[in-house]
Order: C-alpha cells, then sequence, then structure tokens
C-alpha cells in the first residue's frame, strides 16, 4: 500500500522559513549567542590541536586549500576543513550541548559555516545567518522524536548536525529554496554514526561532528548544482527518522512552528567541565560533598539515582566503568567521573589523562559507586544529578542537582565563556594575546568581511 506523499514537505517548510531571515532579523540576544557559541568553539579547537588524535587526523588529509583548520599553521579544502575544526570542537566532550536533545549543535555547525564562508567569499553577516539557522534547527530536531535515535544505537550529534549542518551552510552559501530542499534531501542519506565508541573508548565519537560538518559542506555543494534530492527526507517512509530513530511519528511542528520566531538555541548549555553532558550535575553534586568535607577514603558506598536513558552510556557494564579502559572512555563514566571530581577537586582538561585513569585512589572510589533507575527522572528535558554516600561510619549524606550548571537554570556569564576559552587557549599553546586579539574581533565578527587568518597557528 503506498503512502501518499505531502502536499508540502518538512524540508520545504524549513527551507522557507530560512530564507526568510535576513541578518537584521537575527535578535540581539540570538547573535550574543552565536558570539557566545563561535568564542567556545575556537578555544575548544585550540584545546585539542596538538593532541594525539588531532595529530592523527590532520595527517590523515592533504593539506593546501584555502580554508583554514584552527590553530593549525597549513591550509585545507573546505570539507576537510570543517572535518578537522569539527572534531576538535568535539574532542575533548566539552563543547556545547542542548538539553532537550541531547545534541552538540555548535561542533557540526560553525566549522561548516566558517568552512563554507572561507571557501565561497561569505562574508560576517552570511556567517552569522548559517549559524543561528543551523544551530536552531539541529537543537530543534533533537526533540522531533526524543532519545530514540540513541535507542536505536546511533549518534544524535552525527545524525541530525548533518542535517542542520546542511542548512546552516545552504544559508551561507545563499542556495535558493528549493536548492536547500535537494541539499537537505541528500545530507539524510549522508547521516550516519554508531555509537559503538562506548565499549572501549575508542576515538570515533570525536569524529563524528566533523564528518556532519564535512557532509554538510558537500550537500549543500550537491545541492546548489541542481541535483535533486528528496523532499520527504525527514518524515517519509523511508526518511531519516523511521531509518535512524525507527519512527515516522515525530513531532514536526517542534522543527517548523514558530522557526525564526522562537529561539529554543537560547537553552544551550555551555559545559563547566570537560566531559560528558549528563555527567556535569553528578560533579557539581561530588564537588558539594567534597567541600563538606566529604573525603575518598571516609566512603564506604555511593549510590546513585539516574534516567534510564543514561544506563547504557554512563553505568553498563559497571565493571568497565568502574576502571576504564583509557581517558576517553573515562569521560563515559559517571563512576570515574563522580570519583575524579571528589579526589582531584575538579573535572577540567587534566582530570582526564592517562595518569588519572590509573590513580588507585580515584579507581578505589569510583568502585564503590553503583547506580538506580528512577523512573520518575525528567530526561531529556532536565539532566539531573545525585549522590547517596554512606560513610564508614554509618552517616549517610546525600546531595541532588535538578539541572545541568550552564544551561537556561544556572547559564554562564559572557565572563564566564571568555575565561573557559582562555584556559583552553592556554591549554593548547595559544598566547595570551592571541586569545586577547580574537575576543578583541568578536564583536565585529558578523559585520565583516570573513578572514581567518589569525586563527592559524
Amino acid at each position: 500500500m503506498s503512502v501518499p506523499l505531502p502536499a508540502i514537505s518538512v524540508t520545504e517548510i524549513l527551507a522557507r522559513k530560512a530564507a526568510a531571515l535576513s541578518p537584521e532579523a537575527v535578535p540581539a540576544l540570538v547573535r550574543e549567542r552565536a558570539e557566545q557559541l563561535l568564542i567556545d568553539v575556537v578555544g575548544l579547537c585550540i584545546a585539542a590541536r596538538r593532541t594525539d588524535y588531532m595529530q592523527a587526523l590532520v595527517g590523515a588529509v592533504d593539506s593546501g586549500g584555502p580554508c583554514t583548520g584552527i590553530g593549525h599553521a597549513a591550509g585545507f579544502s573546505a570539507e576537510d576543513a570543517a572535518l578537522i575544526n569539527g572534531t576538535a570542537t568535539h574532542g575533548e566532550d566539552f563543547d556545547d550541548t542542548f538539553e532537550g536533545g541531547p545534541v552538540h549543535s555548535s561542533a557540526v555547525v560553525i566549522p561548516a559555516v566558517l568552512a563554507a564562508c572561507e571557501r565561497f567569499g561569505c562574508g560576517g553577516p552570511a556567517a552569522l545567518l548559517g549559524i543561528v539557522v543551523g544551530i536552531e534547527a539541529t537543537c530543534r530536531l533533537s526533540m522531533v522524536v526524543p532519545k530514540a535515535i540513541h535507542k536505536s544505537g546511533f549518534h544524535p550529534t552525527s545524525v541530525l548536525g548533518t542535517i542542520g549542518g546542511t542548512l546552516a551552510a545552504s544559508k551561507a552559501m545563499g542556495l535558493t529554496r528549493q536548492e536547500t530542499v535537494d541539499a537537505l534531501g541528500h545530507s539524510g542519506s549522508l547521516a550516519s554514526g554508531i555509537i559503538e565508541y562506548l565499549a572501549e573508548g575508542a576515538w570515533t565519537k570525536r569524529l563524528h561532528p566533523g564528518w556532519a560538518a564535512k557532509a554538510a559542506i558537500a550537500a549543500a555543494r550537491v545541492g546548489r548544482s541542481g541535483f535533486l534530492g528528496p523532499r520527504t527526507v525527514l518524515e517519509g517512509i523511508h526518511g531519516v527518522f523511521q531509518g535512524l530513530a525507527r519512527s515516522v511519528e515525530g513531532n514536526y511542528g517542534v522543527l517548523t512552528d514558530g522557526f525564526g520566531e522562537k529561539w529554543v538555541m537560547q537553552d544551550i548549555t555551555f559545559k563547566p567541565y570537560a566531559t560528558g553532558t549528563m555527567n556535569q550535575p553528578y560533579i557539581d553534586c561530588a564537588l558539594r560533598l567534597r567541600k563538606r568535607g566529604v573525603r575518598p577514603e571516609d566512603v564506604q558506598q555511593i549510590l546513585c539515582e539516574t534516567a534510564e536513558g543514561y544506563v547504557h552510556r554512563l553505568w553498563d557494564p559497571l565493571p568497565s566503568k568502574h576502571r576504564p579502559a583509557n581517558a576517553y572512555a573515562a569521560k563515559f563514566s559517571a563512576p570515574f567521573n563522580i570519583a575524579v571530581a571528589m579526589v582531584t577537586g575538579g573535572a577540567g582538561l587534566s582530570a582526564f589523562t592517562e595518569e588519572t585513569v590509573r590513580d588507585e585512589r580515584i579507581l578505589a572510589l569510583a568502585s564503590k559507586v553503583q547506580y538506580v533507575v528512577d523512573p520518575k527522572n525528567p530526561y531529556p528535558r532536565a539532566y539531573t544529578g545525585h549522590i547517596l554516600a554512606t560513610l564508614m561510619d554509618g552517616k549517610v549524606v546525600e546531595e541532588r542537582q535538578p539541572h545541568i550548571r550552564g544551561g537556561a537554570h544556572e547559564p554562564l556569564t559572557r565572563e564566564d565563556i571568555e575565561s573557559k576559552f582562555r584556559g583552553n587557549c592556554e591549554h593548547g599553546g595559544w598566547k595570551k594575546e592571541q586569545a586577547d586579539r580574537f575576543l578583541a574581533s568578536v564583536p565585529k565578527f558578523f559585520d565583516s568581511p570573513l578572514n581567518l587568518n589569525s586563527l592559524r597557528a
């Protein structure tokens, strides 16, 4: 039995609303959010540029193109610059996240837009439009069928980022509405990314946003050339959500209703800690216990309430979460995150190293952490933390956090974000003068011709 096609598809509505947006129509608060996200992305690229995984990736692509790999001296093709910058942004799991998803939007969208604008001579106003349209779309896409993409074994950032990144690149490059619909049609076939990286701490998750950014540029270029794509790529019986979320019953209104008028990207969370999104509230709880004077050696057992959606990412299999295989795997272990925060007093870039992951004091505490699923946990509407610690003397102490810090309920300030940026630049070997120059340029970034030469090594 055939299913009738809609008179107007979701991508056609999305393309029409994106096309109607002009730089003058971007609210001041949305522009401010775009500036904050840009600052965060650049700092994260600098922080990661000398890591082993980034050296491996840069060595795997050809240099000599016109586009900037942030923090690297060579030029690259647009697609490879997007790949490099997207991977670096997400590499330490320190990039922003959207609670309704979860999804990491900026790690895909900003690298795709910067590379597309640099390659095709688009200026700051085009970059602004591409960034806000793409990030807004990616955040909204994550709410169409919440949790389902993760449950199906795929990474929402990689899947939905490809689609949002394609809309972003299409807008920045000035594609027509029909060309944008075609580009979005192709993006569904280019979207991918399984979450098997969880098994042993492999590097593949880091690659996902970079690959999505690269695919987004490819989809936009192909769409611009007149290569036809399916307009029902999202809601169709063989579309993205049926194929990768196992459902066509999604709330597509959450994607299109009020697009360009009501901005959900205002609720994006900037991470205070260099680790997985869902760990963040648990770290705050652990640090409060430390501040209360609870020492690791005082702890007999820790029990944490958690969401069912967290279990396969943060908790199971529990033995491997108690002793992560490597520093990257440690970022996806709630027991390790709790323990490293209580032992070291922090969870920044220095908390997740091959030294900390072999620290027996940290591992001893991590081995005492257990979990229980709370069926009333509000995830993904909110990200919560909870620690119930039983001490050696029988005393029980408890901490709860109802939301993730850095998000809508407890946002970071512009000063907080700039401080994080400076710390990331210092970690990545950028001089203070370089960081200062970039921060000084940000208020005019979206008004001027785009020149990223100052972001090269």
